[in-house]
């Protein structure tokens, strides 16, 4: 028995380096063919000795079992964003505030393509890849383990030696743009919805509850950061990226060290120059202090290192056609002009449609009608329409006006902040309430499944005019309804019951207070620790917290001291939808 599983370790070992030569180094050693005997003979003696079977095991890759959902996992140390720098002179501003700040006139940095994916963390134990989630809010990811297991660039088992007890790796999840054609040829062929560009196809892919659906998408990785490392004896980051590729990582083959700002303008012009020709969609690069002793030094602020930045391109450009405008009521009431285009196609996504956010805007760029305009993906996700081409006018092109009424309910549209945005009055506008509550109900709020779709089925009943009424439906309020039955109504009000252990971040969150977004909802809930003490919210004090500044502060005020939002927040304390603020660990 000792001498089959030696031959089960060395055919394993065997394989995870054969894996390295083919799918890192791209330099194959051995046939396709004679790969897949040894695979067969490991898969054969694995299942009649399953003794011997390991989850590092090439074997192993694609799990069997089909999940109900993606299991949170908190992130040893926080995955943090960049800053970023719109242009050459924020970059050399970037640089000698770094001098300034250690006090040198000589600091090294690496340089690094910005990847169009999806972040990810790996976590190695005594060199086995043992878990593997999302960047979710940096704080806590989604655990996608099984996903992340179908990439063959990720080593099951590393290579080499001096590896770490506990490896924190970070990658990017990449689909290349040959394979994301490939992909989505393959999906019109087969009459299924097409992806809109690789990152999105990267990004379902890794949530798909079936790891073998996952398997069959062409998902590559690059790590170009650590998270915890039990024995950490870099001395600088450039050290760090050469042993990933000795422990099996796939690193970028563009990373270069950098000695000085005329180095770092020209990385960031050659990558630019580059961009189109790469087999892969990059939005910038990134810049990244060397030596780790400075970085610690440098410290981090709330949300990002003070020791890096992500130097963005500039976005890329279409023309098309203004067909129509047509008005959007949000959920706080503000009427948003929207164009509809013909559908162009920029960075790998079809635009069709963009905001043009409000009358003075319009004015301002003299929108109209038929018009052809430049459009640009602004970061590359968020379209905008940058200029319009008076050249191609059509003479009988009439300016465009907001309308005086809400297009929903009808009632008088007022003029709030110096006239630039319009509202609807009407508090109870059904396009409010329906907006509102598809926000408190959605995944990152309150997560009530099922609860975004009937959102106007409900309201339309009048059974609910308000976020709090939800949790004072009862089954039967629901079974004679359209397309309610025992069962959906079961299911929906058992959700709705559920939601009320949700953390107060997420609470504060799903409330919708205007620019209150996730990040800020997390400051709130750690300052007030409850609802009840949230309603007593001061101006002055809210300003004291760090990364909260007047604007929001008079949001947050103005929200909370609203009558019709006293009574929402209290009938959700009465109805015990009253999370207590704990710790990060437990929010």
């Amino acid at each position: 028995m000792k001498d089959i599983e030696q031959h089960i370790i060395k055919l394993k070992n065997d394989l995870n380096f054969h894996n390295y030569r083919y799918y890192i180094l791209n330099e194959p050693i051995i046939s396709d063919y004679n790969y897949d005997e040894m695979f067969r003979t490991l898969e054969s003696l694995e299942k009649k000795y399953p003794q011997y079977k390991t989850i590092d095991s090439p074997t192993q890759r694609v799990g069997a079992t089909i999940l109900d959902s993606f299991k949170p996992l908190e992130h040893r140390t926080a995955m943090l964003s960049l800053s970023n720098a719109k242009n050459q002179t924020e970059i050399i501003n970037f640089y000698h505030r770094i001098l300034k700040s250690l006090n040198t006139d000589n600091v090294e940095f690496v340089g690094e393509t910005k990847l169009d994916g999806l972040g990810v963390e790996l976590i190695y134990e005594n060199g086995i890849f043992t878990a593997g989630a999302t960047r979710g809010d940096g704080f806590v990811g989604e655990n996608i383990t099984q996903n992340l297991r179908t990439i063959r660039q990720i080593p099951l088992k590393l290579l080499g030696n001096n590896i770490p007890k506990i490896l924190e790796v970070r990658g990017e999840v990449i689909i290349s743009n040959e394979n994301f054609q490939k992909l989505n040829d393959n999906r019109e062929k087969n009459d299924k919805p097409l992806f809109a560009n690789p990152r999105n196809a990267s990004a379902g892919s890794l949530r798909q509850l079936d790891p073998k659906i996952t398997e069959k998408r062409p998902l590559e990785i690059f790590i170009y950061a650590f998270g915890e490392i039990s024995e950490n004896n870099f001395k600088n980051h450039w050290m760090f990226l050469e042993q990933l590729k000795k422990w099996g990582f796939p690193t970028n083959p563009y990373n270069k060290i950098l000695k000085n700002e005329n180095e770092m303008i020209k990385y960031f012009n050659d990558m630019e120059n580059k961009r189109n020709t790469l087999p892969y969609d990059i939005d910038g690069v990134v810049f990244k202090v060397n030596s780790l002793n400075l970085q610690k030094k440098l410290g981090t602020r709330t949300r990002n290192p003070r020791w890096a930045i992500a130097g963005k391109f500039k976005p890329k450009q279409e023309i098309t056609q203004i067909i129509s405008i047509d008005e959007q009521v949000g959920r706080t009431g503000i009427i948003t002009p929207v164009a509809n285009l013909k559908p162009v196609k920029i960075s790998g996504a079809t635009i069709s449609r963009v905001t043009l956010h409000n009358q003075d805007e319009i004015d301002r760029k003299d929108i109209r009608v038929n018009d052809f305009v430049v459009v640009e993906r602004a970061g590359d996700v968020i379209p905008k329409v940058i200029k319009v081409i008076k050249e191609k006018r059509l003479k009988d092109a009439k300016s465009y006006h907001l309308p005086q009424n809400c297009p929903v309910c009808h009632s008088p549209a007022i003029k709030i902040e110096n006239g630039a945005l319009l509202k609807c009055s009407n508090i109870s506008c059904p396009a409010q309430l329906r907006k509102s509550i598809e926000h408190f109900v959605s995944k990152k709020a309150m997560n009530i499944a099922g609860a975004e779709a009937t959102m106007s089925l409900l309201v339309k009943a009048n059974l609910i005019s308000n976020v709090a009424d939800l949790y004072e439906l009862r089954e039967y309020d629901l079974i004679y309804l359209e397309r309610f039955g025992k069962k959906s109504a079961h299911n929906l009000i058992t959700s709705i019951n559920k939601s009320k252990n949700v953390s107060l971040p997420k609470l504060i969150y799903a409330l919708g207070i205007p620019n209150v977004g996730e990040y800020t909802s997390k400051l709130l809930a750690k300052k007030y620790g409850n609802l009840t003490s949230l309603l007593s919210a001061k101006k002055d004090e809210l300003i004291e917290i760090d990364d909260i500044g007047p604007i929001v502060a008079e949001s947050i005020v103005t929200f909370v001291q609203e009558e019709k939002n006293i009574k929402v927040i209290q009938k959700l304390i009465e109805n015990n939808v009253n999370p207590i603020y704990k710790n990060k660990n437990n929010e």
